[in-house]
């Protein structure tokens, strides 16, 4: 007779920088929950311990990446993987959230019974299937396809004698002294290998098809000097974390009403630091307005300064194909390459890939609501941690942690067994896309995002909306349902209004 799968009253999926805070919250708030952490890694760190690439940092500054509740005590506002995975790792000894992960455990699938009021998870667990239940599932495994990137079909990469690569899957101890560089992208990634490669590397190409607007956290970077060289460590961070949320939130504001003045900002700093008569027209203007996209930020200009030097240069063109020494491009120009890097982006994927059902009906995000930007309607007792597009990642984690410790308590005092984000008519009338960014891997997961709507079915992408909301807003706002505990016998729970 098999074993009942153990039972915890939360399970959290995935050990990352989502994955470890939302554990501390809970059981710093909620310490008379069981909880687990299914990684589906052997490691700590998410995307910190996935990518391997030369360079790879943040791309948001340290003092919003960084935990509300344990200060980033280096004074570098961008911080290199390494550094941020050891954090998340010390984050998870401190407080004896490591006890609690289950590394090697991959969750395939997601079953709710309205029968039984919890959630069934499958996993994969060292080559054998487990499974386990819980009461409310916390979903901390990012918002990207970890197995794989995005791989456009290069015409003729067949063709090519040298090393193809995707930064996903960087070798270890990839030797590239000497060697012939062409990394095809200009985002966050490409903008990060291309002046660390440099180092070694013969040349390095940065050949994109479009520009991407640049820019240096150089001014954030003097003040997080002149604070910490005149406060504490502890004290400095939360000084440079009161500067940073509302600037970051002002800048994009601003990006939004005036983005002719904010384009002109951009390219005048990149004028100034790039050689006099640089085509700063052709490699670094887009053809749409800051924060339609992500901004790029260097780390103490260090891709202008490769560029300035020789080190590195950037094509903007088009591929033709893919040839035995490199790439032909459609001017006709020819790049010779020992190793194409493709920093082409990611693949957008929700819930970790597992495959999620309510009652045995399957569900395809992609065709619910978002609430809040955190919960799917129709979906029972789940929360999934997507934090900001415009902004640091931890700042919306957070924040979630904050709501789903009230939403919890909330149930436990009212007897509720079940929550479920329930859009009225008015809702469903009018689905909006996820998100307004223009950039490729969101819109290539248009079908795969829930969709949004007036009031709480929306993702605010401002940490102020949130910061209320999720503090201090009401739980019972009309469009969460809540639900007793089934009778024994009974088919389904009988929804309840919340008191």
């Amino acid at each position: 007779m098999a074993a009942e799968p153990q039972h915890f009253d939360v399970l959290i999926v995935g050990a990352g920088l989502s994955g470890i805070g939302a554990a501390w919250h809970l059981q710093k708030r909620l310490p008379g929950k069981s909880y687990a952490i299914f990684e589906g890694r052997s490691a700590i760190g998410g995307t910190w311990d996935l990518f391997r690439y030369p360079g790879v940092r943040s791309d948001s500054d340290m003092f919003t990446l960084g935990y509300r509740f344990k200060p980033w005590t280096k004074a570098r506002a961008l911080a290199d993987g390494p550094s941020i995975r050891n954090y998340v790792a010390e984050t998870a000894r401190e407080h004896g959230i490591d006890k609690k992960i289950r590394f090697n455990t991959r969750v395939t699938d997601i079953a709710w019974s309205s029968r039984d009021a919890r959630w069934t998870v499958t996993a994969v667990a060292d080559g054998r299937t487990i499974k386990a239940t819980c009461s409310f599932l916390w979903m901390c495994s990012g918002y990207y396809r970890y197995e794989s990137g995005h791989e456009p079909a290069f015409p003729g990469v067949e063709k090519f004698k040298g090393l193809f690569l995707h930064p996903q899957k960087w070798p270890e101890g990839l030797d590239y002294a000497g060697k012939r560089v062409v990394v095809i992208g200009s985002g966050a990634t490409a903008i990060t290998i291309v002046p660390s490669m440099a180092e070694k590397a013969a040349h390095v190409t940065m050949l994109q098809r479009s520009p991407t607007y640049v820019m240096s956290l150089g001014r954030a970077q003097a003040i997080a000097n002149f604070v910490s060289s005149h406060l504490p460590k502890k004290a400095a961070y939360r000084v440079m974390r009161a500067y940073s949320v509302p600037f970051q939130m002002w800048f994009y504001r601003h990006a939004r009403k005036r983005p002719e003045k904010v384009k002109e900002f951009i390219l005048g700093e990149a004028r100034a630091k790039l050689p006099a008569g640089y085509d700063v027209g052709k490699h670094f203007t887009p053809r749409y307005n800051p924060w339609d996209e992500r901004l790029c930020f260097m780390d103490d200009d260090d891709l202008f300064k490769v560029i300035a030097s020789g080190k590195a240069s950037v094509e903007t063109d088009e591929i033709e194909t893919f040839t035995e020494r490199g790439i032909r491009l459609k001017s006709g120009k020819e790049l010779d390459a020992d190793i194409v890097v493709s920093a082409t982006g990611i693949t957008l994927q929700l819930l970790g890939g597992a495959k999620a059902s309510v009652d045995g009906a399957p569900v395809d995000v992609g065709k619910t609501l978002t609430y809040r930007g955190m919960m799917f309607s129709g979906v029972p007792n789940l929360v999934s941690v997507f934090g900001y597009l415009n902004a640091s990642w931890t700042l919306r984690a957070d924040l979630i942690s904050d709501y789903v410790c009230r939403l919890l308590r909330h149930m436990d005092r009212n007897g509720f067994a079940s929550v479920t984000p329930t859009p009225d008519a008015a809702a469903l009338a009018h689905p909006e896309p996820f998100s307004d960014f223009t950039s490729g891997y969101m819109k290539r997961a248009l079908d795969v995002l829930p969709k949004q709507a007036d009031g709480p079915w929306r993702h605010p992408q401002n940490f102020y909306a949130d910061f209320f909301g999720m503090k201090f807003g009401k739980i019972d706002d009309g469009a969460l349902k809540f639900a007793k505990a089934p009778a024994a016998g009974a088919q389904a729970p009988q929804l309840a209004a919340a008191e």
